[in-house]
């Protein structure tokens, strides 16, 4: 097995939680090349790992979806890779990789196509932690146990790392907040915010005990706006656009003795850097999304509807309630986490 091709559609949170996959991968085959292919806003996930050498970007939510897949076949049919591993439930999964021309292709069973189509069908488990349930891919080739994600990035890789320039006060403990989610995500309708952190902020400003970060991406400009306006500077920089990349990001994470997202890919970050972490949930299922572990605290607001979010709808419902988790439960939380 001399070229491996993985692949794994979906956010960089998304691929933070196939890490372990491709650990497992490359610990069977340790002198592999490993290719990922992976949509084109993901491929930052090789500056988080050194265990990928090539990535394949395409685009396969794009209005060109059959030529980006025309493409994508092309692609791993010139790469004369030895073996595919392919996540994603959509029948169209094996259709690609039977194209391909691979002689071994593993994926999940969606039915009777994938059995015919597929080298492998491996059953699909969504009753579990993501990273597990990725993990299950690669039970054909080994029988090595999923761990978490490791996130590793190359300290000498930026000329400019403008994260360790940041002058941050040490005198006290260091909360890092990240509060958005993608903006995809916010176009399909999947409501994951938390709407009361100026609150929470001023509650922690008022103990005088905590650094509070404030960061985000160009996606987070509204909700970054509103509780800078809202917020005083009391123990409180906002960096938002301070952070050019992934890396710097990580590197403030990692200065961070806290950090409290919601369910996006800072979350997933915090994970693999293995920080305390606090994560807000509203409709989707904090067991399938962060591990078991006591570095790591899910958050949720008790209402009988909840988690929905992929189980029983595609979109948000128009209350929402599950995110309206009061701002005492966060902070006690938080007290808790670094007590």
């Amino acid at each position: 097995m001399k070229k491996i091709a993985l692949m794994n559609f979906g956010g960089i949170g998304d691929e933070i939680l196939f890490l372990p996959t491709i650990k497992s991968v490359k610990q069977t085959y340790p002198n592999s090349e490993i290719t990922l292919v992976v949509e084109p806003r993901s491929k930052s996930i090789k500056d988080l790992t050194s265990m990928i050498n090539k990535i394949i970007e395409c685009d396969i939510k794009s209005k060109f979806k059959i030529f980006e897949v025309l493409k994508l076949i092309l692609k791993l049919r010139k790469g004369k890779f030895d073996l595919i591993i392919s996540s994603g439930a959509s029948p169209l999964i094996s259709v690609i990789l039977a194209l391909s021309g691979i002689k071994k292709r593993y994926g999940y069973d969606t039915g009777a196509l994938s059995r015919i189509l597929l080298t492998k069908a491996i059953k699909l488990n969504k009753r579990q932690y993501a990273g597990n349930m990725y993990h299950d891919l690669v039970s054909g080739i080994c029988d090595l146990t999923a761990e978490l994600p490791e996130i590793e990035i190359d300290n000498t890789y930026h000329t400019d790392p403008l994260a360790e320039n940041i002058e941050i006060p040490t005198d006290k403990k260091i909360i890092l907040i990240h509060p958005g989610s993608s903006k995809l995500s916010k176009e399909k309708n999947i409501i994951k915010s938390y709407d009361n952190w100026s609150e929470l902020i001023k509650k922690l400003q008022d103990t005088d005990k905590y650094t509070i970060l404030l960061v985000g991406g160009p996606d987070d400009k509204e909700v970054i706006e509103e509780i800078a306006k809202n917020t005083d500077e009391k123990n409180f920089i906002n960096l938002f656009g301070k952070t050019k990349n992934i890396k710097q990001l990580v590197k403030l994470m990692k200065k961070a003795d806290l950090s409290i997202c919601i369910d996006s890919a800072p979350m997933h970050i915090a994970v693999g850097l293995k920080k305390k972490l606090i994560g807000i949930f509203g409709p989707t299922d904090e067991k399938k999304l962060l591990p078991e572990d006591k570095l790591f605290t899910p958050i949720t607001n008790v209402v009988r509807c909840r988690p929905c979010l992929w189980d029983k709808r595609a979109e948000s419902c128009e209350n929402v309630n599950c995110l309206k988790i009061p701002v005492d439960k966060v902070f006690g939380a938080i007290e808790q986490a670094l007590s």
